[in-house]
């Protein structure tokens, strides 16, 4: 078995005016396909999980081309979950209660989910995570992903430049401040609790 690009959740003009169909088409089309390329020329035909794949590649200096490129596709494909057309605003139920807990309010939360977004230095994530059943906002660098250590993502952003440069330029702080504003997709967080 090998890997293929999955298809977008949304039509690729679904999260306009805020991420365009063009950078849609250069982040999913082909960078997240190169990562897809890449992996299945370093592993081949496999039987193992993308998951299992990063986890025993973690940490491996010689296996760390499979590690980048296997977790890349995993953040890709768990980052255009992370958003819909029409996202945003405030989550609730569980979601809603595992925030106030960790952080005292949504808008709390939001204020230190987009401090890490902004100060991730050079590329990366930032994400909110469930650790030991405590919501967390962790940022990870370059390919890292939360679930090598254990971690339960619900969702996160991408801050590697390529997801946002065509629409927000160096404008970081924009771009997040429109991902919670309007695209985070709180359904897809509640689906990974479980």
């Amino acid at each position: 078995m090998s890997f293929e690009l999955p298809n977008l959740p949304f039509a690729s003009d679904a999260l306009e005016p805020h991420i365009s169909a063009n950078t849609l088409s250069f982040h999913h089309g082909k960078h997240h396909n190169t990562y897809v390329t890449n992996l299945n020329n370093l592993v081949g035909d496999t039987y193992k999980s993308l998951e299992d794949i990063i986890r025993e590649s973690a940490g491996d200096p010689g296996k760390a081309g499979v590690f980048n490129n296997a977790a890349q596709v995993w953040n890709h494909t768990f980052y255009w979950n992370s958003m819909k057309s029409g996202g945003g605003g405030a989550p609730s139920g569980d979601v809603a209660s595992g925030i106030d807990a960790a952080f005292g309010s949504f808008d709390k939360f939001k204020e230190e989910f987009k401090n890490a977004a902004v100060t991730q230095f050079g590329s990366g994530w930032a994400w909110l995570v469930v650790d030991g059943g405590t919501f967390k906002i962790v940022k990870t660098a370059n390919a890292d992903t939360p679930i090598v250590g254990g971690q339960i993502p619900l969702i996160t952003c991408d801050v590697w430049e390529h997801a946002y440069y065509l629409d927000f330029q160096n404008r970081r702080p924009d771009y997040v401040q429109a991902f919670l504003n309007h695209l985070v997709n709180w359904d897809f967080a509640t689906s990974n609790l479980g």
